[in-house]
């Protein structure tokens, strides 16, 4: 396996790794191994022969969802917080 170089992505601050080559064979054998490491920010590039055929990097959480975004799509009834009848035989 090759060394890798760390780079920091500053726009959701996830330490990313620049691909590190390793076969199908031993990706198989270590695969718990390797999750571990993505999900710490590592990027492999798996090789078959010698040739890449995929990698395994951790997934992008996206964008995250804006405060008050969903305001006026959710309402409450008056009676939220009102006690339930049904539930006199639980207090």
């Amino acid at each position: 396996m090759a060394l890798s170089r760390r780079r920091i992505n500053q726009s959701d601050k996830l330490v990313v790794m620049d691909a590190e080559d390793i076969g199908a064979f031993e990706a198989k054998t270590r695969l718990s191994e390797l999750l571990d490491n993505v999900r710490r920010g590592h990027v492999y590039r798996i090789t078959k022969r010698g040739k890449p055929v995929a990698e395994l990097r951790p997934v992008s959480a996206g964008p995250r969802p804006t405060f008050g975004a969903d305001r006026g799509r959710v309402a409450m009834r008056d009676d939220f917080e009102a006690p339930l009848h049904d539930m006199k035989a639980y207090r």
